[in-house]
């Protein structure tokens, strides 16, 4: 992620075609390893691609990609299926006492 990352600085900083150098700059900015087999490989994939066009497949691929169980979470919660948890129930308590004292 942080050899895409440093990509995407270089590309919206306006090198159109960073190259390897460029890449391990901007990592070593930052104090990050710059593993060159691993930013060889990158660059061949993107290369001659339009930046435009490759974060339009990525969010395409990502929006297949399952996230970690807390959408699950969500859309249960939402459905009423799980009961809340005992922590926002005593918050509640909480804020109940104090609006009967006002």
């Amino acid at each position: 992620m942080k050899v895409v990352a440093a990509y995407m600085l270089a590309v919206l900083g306006g090198n159109a075609s960073p190259s390897a150098d460029d890449l391990k700059k901007i990592l070593g900015s930052v104090g990050a390893e710059a593993d060159d087999d691993r930013i060889e490989l990158m660059l061949s994939q993107v290369k001659g691609k339009c930046i435009t066009e490759l974060v339009a497949c990525g969010r395409e691929k990502m929006a297949s990609v399952p996230s970690s169980g807390d959408a699950v979470d969500v859309a249960t919660i939402a459905t009423g299926d799980v009961a809340p948890s005992v922590e926002h129930k005593e918050e509640k308590e909480i804020f109940t006492l104090f609006d009967d004292e006002v």
